[in-house]
């Protein structure tokens, strides 16, 4: 538990706790009993600010809800610009999509009432793009917040800092990938390890039932639940593939939260051959720097804990929070991910309390860094281990500016890599022949993590679990989930892979869990 003498040596900390209770007040509307309630329930300290952060709250006298407001939408809008750059850079240069394409469906996300509209449309806007750098600035009308996103190859589209423009010097400073100019060519090698496939159709598939799981899934009743394509592979053997006019079986988008089940597959590895351990200290350098580092809470938090989203570090993500702070400045406006990562003060005790946030998985990869040494070393790691022996050749995990990998969101792949990850899981951590994550590794991700109760059980280590409630889906069913409806669906008993990827906006809600029902309406 956090004590005085603790507090006192974090600078900040006190600060972060206090500043939650207010963010809190003035973003919910909460009634001074409720946030009172809050502060008791978050740590013993809590108890100690709650007076000091209802004065500031609701006094004005230190902190007033204009500055507070004016400093939330100073954020929102630079996040805001971020969004369409990063939509539109990878939208144009990594999926290969026209702008009209990219307005009309990767920018649909900038809807009301959760964000402004984009800025412009496809014919013209406060916008600039340069094709020969491959970059996108948006908020040419005020260059000192405009933002700008970069492509680079072997990474897709990094972005910069609020009115930093792209130029050759620029882009030339930001990470280069060692395997750049070594792409995997998998056209010639046979399914799944490459692209080369042979229609066939099961006996005891029901076709007809095939269809129709597949019509359920492309006509839905929401002009906001918008697939894109559709994989479904059993026994091996890719039975069904179904792309949305505009889209093939090349096109590469945005993974979302997908990308963190890529991520606890490349660090199983590294817990599989000994470099990290499950229940050990997390080896992280944490922000700020005090003088007696050993002393720090956070120590206390392991590789389990972030895996299981419980590191008990002050949430932002599930605050609602992801768009006005925290790891949103990292993936929309230039900031490090790894600092921001390390700067959250201890608010609850590790393992006690799941909070799905970036920034856990974020801790978890900067230690995978930190283990590997050299950029080079790091960031040829995923391809070497993972991506080159799937045959995932159109899979690009992007970073930072500062060459940390986004593992947390930001990965761009197509339908067909995916289900060659799934696969991977569906045959145990055997590829080919060759073991590349142990059963061990697969029975963690696979396992309820012991704080998720708040979610019935349904969160294991970044992948998610069937619901409780659920009786009409195999219980040994496990999924990744990303953002905009991405979702790789792994079933053991029924030897089922499938895929499913997105561009849904607004309220979404495609249900991956019916999704899997309405397609074993197809098997015996």
């Amino acid at each position: 538990m956090l004590n005085r003498s603790i507090l006192s040596r974090i600078p900040g900390l006190r600060l972060t706790l206090v500043l939650t209770i207010i963010e809190v007040i003035l973003s919910k509307n909460l009634r001074p009993n409720v946030i009172h309630r809050f502060a008791l329930s978050v740590t013993p300290a809590g108890q100690r600010l709650c007076h000091l952060s209802l004065i500031i709250a609701f006094s004005g006298v230190l902190i007033s809800p204009i500055t507070w407001a004016d400093w939330r939408a100073a954020n929102q809008n630079i996040i805001h610009k971020g969004v369409q750059a990063v939509l539109m850079c990878n939208g144009l240069f990594t999926s290969h999509r026209n702008l009209a394409q990219v307005f009309d469906q990767e920018l649909a996300y900038l809807a009301a009432p959760r964000f402004e509209p984009p800025l412009g449309h496809a014919g013209a806007g406060p916008y600039s793009i340069n094709h020969q750098l491959k970059s996108v600035t948006v908020g040419t009308n005020a260059p000192a917040t405009s933002v700008s996103a970069v492509f680079s190859d072997g990474f897709g589209c990094i972005v910069l800092p609020p009115g930093v423009l792209p130029t050759i010097e620029v882009k030339n400073n930001l990470p280069r990938h060692p395997m750049a100019d070594k792409p995997l060519e998998v056209s010639h090698r046979p399914w799944p390890e490459g692209d080369l496939t042979t229609p066939s159709m099961p006996d005891q598939v029901d076709n007809t039932a095939l269809a129709r799981a597949a019509n359920w899934s492309f006509q839905r009743p929401s002009a906001e639940q918008v697939t894109i394509s559709l994989l479904v592979v059993y026994q091996g053997q890719l039975i069904l593939e179904q792309y949305a006019e505009g889209f093939d079986q090349t096109t590469r988008t945005r993974t979302w939260s997908t990308a963190k089940s890529i991520a606890v597959t490349l660090l199983g590895m590294m817990v599989d051959a000994g470099e990290l351990t499950l229940d050990s200290p997390l080896a992280v350098d944490w922000l700020p720097e005090i003088d007696a580092p050993e002393l720090d809470p956070r120590n206390k938090i392991s590789l389990r804990h972030v895996l299981n989203m419980s590191s008990g570090l002050d949430p932002v993500d599930s605050l609602g929070q992801e768009y006005i702070s925290g790891s949103g400045l990292g993936y929309w406006a230039g900031d490090s991910t790894a600092e921001g990562a390390r700067r959250r003060g201890l608010v609850r005790q590790p393992g006690s309390y799941w909070d799905y946030e970036n920034y856990d998985t974020l801790l978890a990869i900067y230690a995978f860094r930190k283990l590997l040494g050299s950029n080079e070393n790091y960031w040829s790691f995923p391809r070497h281990r993972l991506l080159d022996p799937l045959g995932m050749a159109s899979t690009l995990l992007s970073v930072d500016r500062f060459g940390d990998f986004v593992l947390s969101s930001q990965v761009y792949t197509n339908a067909r890599d995916l289900a060659r990850f799934g696969l991977l899981y569906l045959n145990n951590g055997v590829w080919s022949g060759q073991r590349l994550i142990s059963e061990a590794w697969i029975d963690f991700v696979r396992s309820p993590a012991p704080a998720a109760t708040n979610r019935g059980g349904r969160y294991g280590g970044h992948w998610w679990l069937v619901p409780k409630s659920r009786t009409d889906v195999p219980k040994d069913a496990y999924a990744t989930a990303g953002n905009r409806g991405q979702f790789v669906i792994v079933v053991p008993s029924e030897d089922l892979v499938i895929v499913r990827r997105g561009l849904d906006y607004g309220r979404q809600g495609f249900d991956k869990w019916d999704l899997l029902r309405e397609v074993l309406k197809a098997f015996p």
